[in-house]
């Protein structure tokens, strides 16, 4: 969440930064309202606790007749406060509600508009002219069928649709791309961990996923968790409730993890193959830093991305997402979309955030620094979703007969260069 004090000293910012996202600006007004009634309210409790505490003075000096009478006015008191007490309470919860509802900040100059109205950064990369190699483009599943690498047809009868297997050098080209960016992200200084699937609902609220991508979460109640659409809810509530010392900032963690996504708002889009599904395992990076730190960090975790898709010798843009599509957490964002030859388009394969000091405010992190305890800003970036990094290999790597050409840094993770067609 933002910073409280923002509401009462700079709170046209934040309607800007309303407007930016396409959100209600009456939502400032709201906590502005809100805020009012709390302070208020904390005011006549605390006066009220002082005349409580003068009475108990009196009552203990009073004498014997006049006592009872102040021990009555006491009692009365006592109601009164109590009362004040829960005024109090109401008006701090529903403060904190409507906070917890209210977008992180956009940067002021993070491109205007909704979803198709982000800004080509930067392209890297040639794709290839298949047609000029004398043949035609098949797509990841044509491919991933003749190197009995992918199993959508089992997928659906085992969990349903929008579910797979990988299969064969399917499962070897995971394990080889797991390995490749847990090696590289351990060279640029992640400290690597396996996180759980499963987290409380603090944890899932406080990275802010409860917001406009609940629709999108799985939820067990007969055991109140979520499963995690991405390890940056488990990386970020890692240190959740603690003071960490400044001294040792940036921390930097690399998180592997399955990821569940219902992918509610997308009916009938990418059903074939294995672009858009329920479940998927991804390598993450994460940053926790300075708040003043931020933009740096940002930079070099885009920098890391950029790398690791470059080594593997896949065409792709950076892409600066605009405001109105970006998450309750995230301040700026950039994305990297790798080409797709069979739909002749680049499509979305990481993806970078900079959620400056709203995650943990939410969580309840900071840092003790030369000038006191405040916040840390923390980061997060895609390095590999794996599904989606499978699609850029096969689609850019094929063959006139099937098979698929290695990436260099693979081979030594995957024991070959060529994958071939199946026999069966």
């Amino acid at each position: 969440m933002i910073d409280p004090k923002l509401i009462r000293t700079d709170p046209d910012s934040l309607r800007a930064a309303q407007r930016a996202r396409g959100e209600s600006e009456g939502l400032v007004d709201e906590l502005i309202t809100a805020d009012e009634a709390r302070r208020g309210a904390i005011a006549r409790f605390e006066a009220l606790r002082a005349q409580q505490k003068d009475m108990g003075r009196q009552v203990a000096r009073a004498s014997a007749e006049s006592r009872p009478g102040l021990l009555a006015q006491a009692k009365d008191l006592a109601e009164t406060v109590k009362a004040a007490e829960q005024e109090t309470s109401q008006a701090e919860a529903r403060f904190t509600e409507l906070l917890m509802t209210l977008p992180n900040p956009v940067f002021d100059d993070v491109p205007q508009g909704g979803e198709d109205d982000f800004h080509v950064l930067q392209t890297v990369g040639t794709p290839r002219d298949f047609a000029a190699e004398g043949f035609e483009a098949r797509d990841h599943l044509e491919l991933g069928e003749l190197l009995g690498a992918i199993d959508m047809d089992r997928g659906a009868k085992v969990s349903g649709s929008r579910f797979y297997f990988l299969t064969g050098v399917g499962a070897l080209l995971e394990l080889a791309l797991t390995q490749y960016a847990v090696s590289r992200a351990v060279e640029w200084g992640f400290n690597p961990m396996i996180v759980p699937s499963l987290v409380k609902p603090s944890a899932m609220d406080g990275t802010g996923f409860l917001g406009q991508s609940a629709q999108d979460v799985y939820y067990l109640p007969a055991d109140d968790l979520y499963l995690v659409g991405t390890s940056e809810v488990a990386l970020a509530a890692y240190h959740s409730d603690e003071i960490l010392d400044a001294e040792k900032l940036p921390l930097r963690y690399m998180g592997y993890s399955p990821c569940f996504r219902r992918e509610a708002g997308s009916y009938g889009k990418d059903t074939r193959g294995i672009f858009r599904v329920h479940w998927f395992d991804k390598v993450e990076m994460f940053v926790y830093c300075r708040p003043e730190d931020s933009e740096a960090e940002h930079a070099k975790i885009l920098d890391f991305e950029k790398s690791f898709i470059e080594s593997l010798g896949i065409p792709f843009q950076v892409l600066e997402v605009a405001s109105g599509d970006l998450g309750m957490s995230a301040a700026r964002k950039y994305d990297c979309y790798g080409w797709v030859p069979s739909q002749q388009r680049y499509r979305e394969i990481t993806s970078t955030s900079n959620c400056t000091q709203f995650q943990a405010r939410r969580l309840n992190i900071r840092a003790r620094y030369e000038d006191g305890v405040g916040p840390v800003a923390t980061l997060n970036g895609t390095l590999c979703a794996m599904t989606r990094m499978i699609i850029m290999i096969l689609e850019n790597n094929q063959n006139p007969d099937g098979s698929v050409t290695v990436p260099e840094p693979l081979r030594p993770f995957l024991g070959r260069e060529v994958l071939t067609p199946s026999a069966g």
